[in-house]
């Protein structure tokens, strides 16, 4: 048979086709990665069917081969986002796109891939989605720029909503990739963008930018924005996220001591740090991920933290221990056990950190990541409820208690069904688009719970470490592999139950564990101790 030849038919000049292996090569439940033309593609066999999709990630374009299938879904080994093998359809996050599918046809024992000749080179494919009709007289308003207003105006938009979609920013650029800030911060903003310009236009909704929310009225159903103007609503999005919790104490507004929350904070970190002594305050995900970025640029690195190792309280006291050992062996220096009393200053710029301990750490620029707080001081007086940490009140759905508005992202306090809808304060990027698309689906009215399974990443000096779960309250973890090999993988107990799982070099055992936890399954400590790991390949 000619390649480029559909099986029992004439040749079709628009299609390449490829015969890529025997029935028999595949059983069901495995996958494999074969070449149609110049064309990498993901073949699956599930339920006796064989489906062709693309073979690689849509968010930073990882192997899909090396991660993990269950059921229907595979899930990306690096950060966690699931298609559908069949559709080839996104299901999870991060990332926006679905992956292209393909036809497969089995004749005579031999399996077929068949790609259209224009669609040989496209690695990903956005959703067919509508625009705006003018006659239409709804508006849905998103206050903030981040993933969760993003995918909600994309999810509204592929359900057939063509009303009005106004998405309101207090940045300077349009939805952009936030956690790529902390782990390479000098980049340009074209580069960052989740969607160009043009993709606004086109599907008809509307950025703007450098606007904040001042006030909402419930009763009116309107916003009060930074501007004076007053924008009407029918439906609200409440997606403002967190900002960084400044310094409280003397010195905190010297010139040289900065947040890291925009886009052009890392730039100036960037650029003021190059040959330069940096000191970073706060050892969790953010402190850690500057100081590592600033390991080769600085002249020096500081790092002060308040307990004995980084991430002690979410990872644990032994991959604290391991990721301040890599970034000691890069010359940065830790003060941990400590806390900052004063930033001193000359001539209103900063040269010093005074610690409780009475040392002084020689400082040009000071790096603060100790924690955030929600963005919800705009809907004091408005009835909308917030907990005693500001975070808005939803439920399943991403409803509020105010008929019509909605909350999706880091500003929220939700149900985790992982966890039996215990309320919890996630800052995880796939989780904001999770609540994103679920609050799009609700506010058309097809009713969807939020059941996503938090996960996320870390990145220092180049090595991932990736966690999935809600490990909050864990009373020990238990180890396969070795930490001080930095190859590892660590499951969280609680209540005789794995609640959470971190690995480095293990992949895709935490990818796996998470598309297993959102299909309902419950481990066991005694599962997670024993020799055979067999459960976590069911």
């Amino acid at each position: 048979m000619n390649h480029g030849q559909e099986p029992g038919e004439g040749a079709d000049q628009d299609v390449v086709t490829g015969l890529v292996c025997q029935e028999a090569d595949l059983k069901d439940g495995q996958m494999k990665e074969v070449k149609v033309g110049d064309q990498e593609v993901l073949l699956v066999r599930t339920q006796g069917q064989y489906s062709a999709v693309g073979s690689r990630c849509s968010h930073y374009n990882a192997p899909l081969i090396k991660g993990a299938l269950v059921g229907d879904r595979v899930r990306c080994p690096f950060h966690g986002a699931c298609f559908n093998v069949r559709t080839g359809d996104i299901e999870e996050y991060p990332g926006l796109d679905s992956l292209p599918s393909y036809k497969v046809k089995v004749e005579d024992g031999k399996v077929y891939v068949s790609i259209n000749k224009n669609s040989l080179k496209l690695t990903k494919r956005v959703k067919e989605m509508c625009s705006m009709v003018p006659g239409i007289k709804h508006t849905i308003l998103l206050i903030g720029g981040g993933p969760a207003s993003l995918v909600c105006a994309e999810t509204l938009r592929q359900n057939c909503y063509q009303g009005r979609i106004i998405m309101v920013t207090k940045d300077n650029i349009p939805p952009f990739d936030k956690p790529k800030l902390s782990k390479a911060m000098n980049v340009d903003s074209s580069s960052i963008l989740l969607r160009p310009s043009d993709f606004y236009q086109q599907y008809g909704i509307e950025v703007w930018t450098q606007k904040e929310a001042v006030s909402v009225d419930t009763a009116d159903k309107a916003v009060k924005l930074s501007d004076g103007a007053l924008q009407q609503y029918d439906q609200l999005l409440i997606s403002t996220g967190c900002r960084a919790r400044p310094l409280d104490c003397p010195g905190w507004d010297l010139k040289g001591v900065t947040l890291l929350q925009r886009y052009e904070d890392a730039k100036e970190i960037h650029n003021a740090c190059l040959g330069q002594k940096a000191v970073v305050i706060g050892a969790s995900f953010i402190g850690m991920e500057v100081a590592s970025y600033l390991s080769d640029k600085a002249a020096s690195v500081a790092v002060v933290g308040p307990s004995r190792y980084p991430f002690e309280k979410s990872l644990g006291p032994e991959i604290g221990k391991m990721s301040m050992q890599m970034l000691e062996e890069q010359n940065v220096k830790f003060y941990m056990n400590e806390r900052v009393t004063e930033i001193q200053g000359e001539n209103g710029k900063v040269k010093g950190v005074l610690l409780k301990s009475g040392r002084v750490l020689v400082a040009d620029v000071v790096i603060v990541g100790i924690g955030v707080i929600p963005n919800s001081d705009f809907l004091l007086g408005s009835e909308l409820e917030v907990n005693s940490g500001k975070a808005v009140i939803v439920d399943k759905f991403m409803r509020t208690n105010i008929p019509d508005i909605f909350s999706a992202g880091d500003v929220t306090s939700f149900p985790l069904s992982i966890r039996g809808d215990q309320r919890v304060n996630v800052g995880h990027w796939q989780m904001s688009q999770a609540q994103g698309r679920v609050a799009a689906l609700n506010m058309l009215k097809k009713q969807t719970k939020c059941e996503s399974v938090p996960f996320f990443w870390t990145v220092l000096l180049g090595k991932s470490i990736r966690y999935t779960g809600y490990g909050e309250g864990y009373t020990e973890i238990i180890f396969k592999g070795k930490v001080e090999e930095r190859k590892f993988l660590a499951f969280y107990i609680k209540d005789d139950e794995v609640v959470a799982a971190a690995s480095l070099m293990f992949d895709p055992a935490v990818a796996r564990l998470a598309e297993l936890m959102a299909t309902g399954h419950v481990f066991t400590k005694a599962q997670a101790q024993a020799d055979d790991l067999s459960w976590l390949q069911m």
